[in-house]
């Protein structure tokens, strides 16, 4: 089992309860906003759940002013 920290277990228990509700795009500020974490916060790890989280899959989508995350169920 893979070990997380406590913000990386808030972001990814977030992000699976959204996407199991439909959303499926996501950009670090509003993760931030619903969990009481900076966008830096969120920003930093996500490149890093991306790689390690067998609970949610999450791709780098797209970049205008700000990363979008697509997130899916595995």
């Amino acid at each position: 089992m893979t070990e997380y920290t406590e913000e990386e277990q808030r972001i990814i228990a977030y992000l699976r309860d959204s996407v199991s509700r439909g959303d499926r795009y996501f950009r670090a500020k509003n993760i931030a906003e619903a969990i009481g974490l900076s966008a830096k916060q969120v920003g930093s790890r996500l490149p890093r759940l991306a790689e390690k989280s067998d609970d949610v899959h999450i791709e780098k989508w797209g970049r205008a002013r700000s990363t979008t995350w697509r997130v899916e169920l595995p």
